[in-house]
């Protein structure tokens, strides 16, 4: 950290500052928190994961639309800044509001989740394109792949307290009900990723932008349907986005379905808690690593050896059968998976015009929040199909020789700019 600038340490603090949120709010507490308000409420367990599934789809799905043009519009100077702010203060305000809303108002809990992911979303499009105004080319690799270290030893800390707390009330250990804990997790949630916000918004400013015009919203469409009409110029760029589609979808969907995948297998919760901790611990050095190889071997080679680890990780889970099994195959997810985000950001930030690194962005974050469908599909299908979890997981594989096999056909390029201009 020591080595890096003012502005590299306050971008890197906001992975820090938003992983409570992922762990939390994405994945442990919250969704068993409003699953018990509205079992409590009188609806049926179907119908309450129902619910929760349109209002992650709808939430996800908003935001995914939106990004392109609000990140068109951002390439304006000063709008950057102020969008980013915005759906900061959006995310921080109703991540809170879900410690105080009462436990039977399931619907109104709903609703502030739905801002919340809006938040959490909208923020990440235009944190991402601040790399490009934080940091040279040259420091790319190393910069994303810290942040995404410090976001999972960030993960840790909020993350061990909330469980404490939750689990000291389930034992009667202290005097408080195990909602009360769970409120405080919310609130440990809003104040963690508050608190560590504070240098991004105080000491990042946007470098690259456009000279502002006189209807910024008119001209950011115009400039959006721009883009699109002279997509064939931007080949490098759109061919890596495809590439990332398919290899960020296995990625993405061996973390989300790696729970369901340990429970058929018959690890205990306990065992789970453990697990999911201890990969969040290891892939931080990993990830470090990843962007220090990058430097040396460049960023589109180490992505090919992450698409090639999980590979090997989804044939290892092929023949999983213990605990143990299991146990290595999240240290293998652990090796790459953080490195292979960090490298796709920074590998993705090095081919964006750096003053529409907004704009560009929104089309990164639309591939990303979309390559969530296929790979659940795939696994749930061949499972379904062959009667074995394990198979399914295998499907996966498809996935990520596609990917491997598209950005093998991605030029080695630096920035588009430097050969094709947005105004062109």
């Amino acid at each position: 950290m020591s080595r890096m600038s003012k502005q590299e340490k306050s971008w890197v603090f906001y992975d820090w500052a938003n992983s409570a949120y992922s762990i939390l709010i994405t994945t442990a507490v919250f969704p068993l928190y409003f699953k018990a308000a509205a079992n409590e409420a009188g609806l049926a367990a179907s119908t309450s994961t129902a619910y929760w599934g349109y209002a992650n789809s709808f939430a996800t799905l908003l935001i995914s639309l939106c990004a392109p043009i609000l990140g068109s519009i951002a390439d304006f100077r000063g709008f950057k800044k102020r969008f980013f702010t915005f759906f900061f203060a959006l995310g921080i305000i109703f991540t809170f509001l879900l410690a105080v809303v009462p436990s039977n108002q399931w619907l109104v809990l709903l609703i502030c989740y739905m801002v919340t992911v809006i938040g959490f979303g909208g923020t990440n499009i235009f944190y991402d394109a601040f790399l490009v105004d934080v940091t040279s080319e040259e420091r790319m690799n190393q910069i994303s792949s810290k942040g995404f270290a410090m976001g999972y030893i960030g993960s840790t800390i909020p993350f061990i307290l909330s469980i404490a707390l939750i689990l000291l009330s389930q034992q009667s250990i202290i005097p408080i009900s195990v909602t009360v804990a769970s409120q405080a997790a919310f609130a440990i949630t809003a104040l963690w990723w508050g608190l560590f916000t504070i240098p991004m918004l105080k000491n990042v400013k946007q470098v690259y932008y456009k000279e502002r015009v006189p209807n910024p919203v008119a001209n950011g469409f115009k400039q959006l349907f721009v883009t699109f009409k002279k997509i064939r110029l931007y080949r490098p760029l759109f061919l890596f986005l495809v590439a990332y589609f398919f290899y960020i979808d296995g990625v993405n969907t061996i973390i989300t379905m790696s729970t369901a995948y340990g429970s058929d297998l018959g690890i205990t919760s306990t065992n789970l808690l453990i697990i999911l901790f201890a990969t969040q611990v290891v892939a931080a050095p990993f990830a470090i690593i990843y962007g220090k190889l990058a430097d040396k071997f460049k960023g589109k080679t180490m992505l090919l050896v992450g698409i090639f680890i999980y590979i090997v990780i989804c044939t290892y889970a092929y023949f999983l059968k213990t605990t143990l099994d299991f146990w290595i195959l999240a240290m293998l997810v652990a090796s790459s998976q953080g490195g292979i985000q960090a490298l796709s950001r920074s590998y993705f930030a090095k081919l964006v015009p750096k003053e529409s690194a907004n704009e560009f962005f929104g089309f990164y974050s639309i591939f990303y929040k979309f390559a969530a469908i296929l790979g659940p599909f795939l696994v749930g299908l061949t499972a379904q199909l062959t009667g074995n979890t394990n198979s399914g997981v295998f499907s996966l594989i498809v996935l990520f020789i596609i990917g491997g096999l598209i950005l093998l056909r991605v030029p080695e390029t630096t920035n588009i700019s430097k050969t094709n201009s947005l105004s062109q």
